[in-house]
């Protein structure tokens, strides 16, 4: 299971960052297939392994978000979303009443990430450089947070939720999150302190997307989002913290973007 998911990193994780470094219709073409699988995998999760009809238009979506973005309508993505939301929500309670909300609530938390990320991408001459410093703190999260815990042990952070997460884990993972902002700030010549507290804010952000996650999959019965990624599960498993982070880092952004 290691060598699978080592071997699925290899091959996806270059064609994601060749992508974000293009950015344009490139990126788009992959958001639009990000955010549809995103969009199935929880109108699956939700919908007891079938999206129903509800499902279908929460997927289009999301799709349209990026859609946008490629077409040169970006200021109309939001509305597009709200609307698409509305109306999944709609159909699905004509369908399937108790899973209305919950197609609400998934539609909504994954098309404004999608926003977020797509916007951050787009700040002029900065977006490049953002995208992967967000992308350098989760995964810094992420690695620092298993060793930490792994290493260190000690009481469990929400036992109930993810019996595997420690109190040792969240702050290992907000420290490797600041040593990323140490870096960044070097590297990109920007003010150090907002990128060390900022990366350990969001670094904190990033592991409750993941419970966040985990208790959406406890309260519906599901192991894994899907079985697409091999060793891995499905794309909500793999970018849980970073869907939480991204709004998060968007208003971030706009609040010190002129003091940065």
């Amino acid at each position: 299971m290691l060598l699978t998911r080592i071997l699925s990193a290899l091959v996806l994780a270059p064609l994601i960052l060749l992508d974000i470094y293009a950015g344009g219709l490139w990126l788009d073409g992959l958001m639009m297939v990000a955010a549809g699988l995103m969009g199935w995998e929880w109108a699956r999760m939700t919908g007891e392994g079938h999206p129903g009809p509800g499902g279908i238009v929460a997927i289009a979506a999301l799709v349209g978000v990026p859609l946008a973005f490629a077409f040169g309508v970006s200021q109309h993505a939001l509305w597009e979303l709200l609307l698409g939301t509305a109306v999944a929500a709609a159909v699905t309670w004509y369908t399937r009443p108790p899973q209305a909300l919950w197609i609400a609530l998934g539609t909504l938390y994954i098309g404004i990430a999608c926003l977020s990320f797509l916007w951050l991408r787009n700040v002029p001459e900065e977006g490049r450089n953002l995208v992967f410093w967000l992308l350098a703190v989760v995964w810094a999260t992420d690695i620092g947070a298993y060793f930490a815990g792994r290493g260190i042990g000690g009481p469990k952070l929400a036992p109930k939720i993810s019996p595997n997460k420690t109190w040792a884990g969240l702050i290992g993972g907000a420290l490797s999150a600041g040593l990323v902002g140490v870096l960044a700030a070097g590297f990109l010549g920007r003010e150090a302190m907002l990128l060390v507290v900022g990366g350990m804010l969001l670094a904190v952000i990033a592991q409750g997307g993941d419970l966040l996650e985990s208790w959406c999959k406890r309260r519906f019965g599901v192991k894994d989002s899907s079985h697409i990624i091999p060793g891995h599960g499905g794309i909500l498993d793999r970018v849980d913290g970073l869907l939480a982070v991204l709004p998060v880092a968007f208003l971030y952004f706009w609040a010190v973007k002129d003091t940065i």
